[in-house]
């Protein structure tokens, strides 16, 4: 049985595709999932057969053997550093909601700091399992 490693994947469309061990490419709709699952995640490591499909190698039959490892995760900080942080940007949303309340917007360098830290806790924060 074929293995390989998941390319990408886009549940909305219904496919993606695989980077098999040897190199070749094959075409994973979203069908040939187990049962259950309904979307997989970049690097996953899965085993499946192959069909000559009209544009070439399909994917079905997929078995998840297991997900890559998240690097987000392993580097990720310790809690008690991120209890601080989340307190810092607790106040710079005060901040912001105050000049909000008084109908102004926060000047684009403040607005362009926060969004630049609410992506960061908001990354530190999203692991999938």
């Amino acid at each position: 049985m074929p293995s390989g490693k998941i390319r990408w994947f886009d549940a909305n469309r219904g496919y993606g595709f695989i980077s098999g061990d040897d190199g070749k490419d094959v075409f994973l709709p979203a069908a040939a999932l187990p049962s259950g699952i309904t979307t997989v995640r970049k690097g996953t490591k899965v085993e499946y057969s192959e069909v000559d499909g009209r544009k070439g190698l399909q994917a079905m039959s997929v078995q998840v053997i297991g997900p890559k490892p998240s690097v987000v995760a392993a580097t990720r900080p310790k809690p008690d550093d991120m209890a601080a942080i989340v307190e810092d940007l607790i106040k710079l949303l005060d901040l912001a909601g105050g000049s909000l309340r008084r109908h102004h917007y926060p000047s684009s360098n403040d607005s362009r700091k926060l969004a630049k830290m609410l992506r960061a806790v908001a990354d530190d924060f999203d692991i999938e399992e």
